[in-house]
């Protein structure tokens, strides 16, 4: 059995794949199986992972379900003790199994391990600003105040290593949801568990990716979004004040292109008035109480000038 069971979901991502398999395979750190888990690409990534022999990789192939069921199904014919996600347009450092490896002998009693990691944006790389001390080498964290500092987060999915009891114990991903599936189950994991962040960058997330397989650059209907389908979790908003002031944040963040939506504006707004807006910045607060015209029109134009095309214009 080995130790780690690395799943990589897949879907029209060929560009990318070759070089997201050839980090796990190049692991200093051997005691792992990487499954990969076509669903449904109508691409060739499944035979650029072909062409890569090794045994330990295995493919799987299932009709186009969504990224939620292709990890959940890669978990479930997985072996190793600890599972470990890897998006198909990112990539990892040679050392982090390794650091992952030491980071679980240190804290064995942890429900959610992860590293820091680099952003990389028009070809350029950057350590994500987490909201730790700059000092902070490694240890537990509370996941919801750090993610609150400055809204980056703390554990993305490349970077995510979890028990494999504790996955089984909350169920996996949940399937309905298209946005936030990863930050869902963190979170449910966050409030009955130890998070534990090693702050060594050992994770290229990859934002130069085909933005047209980006499930951020699109607008999800608000059934499948995670702001609008939080968990029993909700309930305890009231005792926990770091959720309470990250979920209000991303609220006014990321609800924003849906207020610009006609389509979706009443939804936007029902989840809107669940804020304290007296926490919030007064930037935001004067955004929020601008026109709707207006500020389509200001997002139009300042799209347009840096000649971007995207969900951000009003629809």
């Amino acid at each position: 059995m080995p130790l780690f069971s690395v799943i990589i979901p897949l879907y029209n991502k060929a560009p990318y794949v070759r070089k997201a398999v050839e980090s796990v395979l190049a692991q200093t750190f051997v005691d792992w199986e990487l499954i990969v888990v076509d669903d449904g690409s109508t691409d060739d990534g499944g035979k650029q992972v072909a062409t890569l022999s090794d045994s330990h990789i295995r493919m799987i192939r299932q009709e186009n379900c969504g990224v939620s069921v292709a990890r959940n199904n890669g978990v479930a014919v997985a072996q190793g003790d600890y599972i470990c996600f890897l998006d198909a347009d990112d990539w990892w450092c040679d050392g982090y199994l390794e650091a992952m490896q030491g980071l679980i002998a240190r804290h064995p009693d942890a429900g959610l391990y992860s590293t820091a990691y680099l952003l990389v944006k028009n070809g350029r790389q950057r350590q994500a600003p987490i909201g730790v001390a700059s000092d902070f080498a490694e240890g537990a964290i509370d996941y919801c105040a750090v993610y609150a500092q400055t809204l980056c987060m703390p554990v993305i999915t490349g970077a995510a290593c979890v028990p494999r009891h504790v996955f089984d114990e909350q169920g996996g991903f949940r399937r309905a949801l298209t946005l936030g599936e990863d930050f869902d189950l963190w979170l449910r994991i966050a409030q009955k568990h130890t998070v534990v962040l090693l702050n060594r960058a050992l994770v290229y997330y990859n934002q130069d990716a085909d933005p047209r397989h980006r499930a951020i650059r699109r607008l999800h209907d608000p059934a499948h979004h995670v702001l609008w389908n939080l968990p029993e979790i909700e309930a305890h908003a009231t005792e926990n004040t770091s959720y309470k002031q990250l979920i209000d944040s991303l609220r006014v963040y990321g609800l924003y292109p849906y207020y610009l939506s006609r389509r979706y504006r009443d939804a936007a707004r029902q989840e809107l008035d669940k804020v304290d807006w007296q926490r919030q910045p007064k930037a935001w607060r004067r955004r929020y109480n601008t026109p709707v015209a207006l500020l389509q029109i200001r997002e139009l134009l300042l799209r347009t000038a840096a000649g971007i095309k995207g969900y951000l214009l009003p629809h």
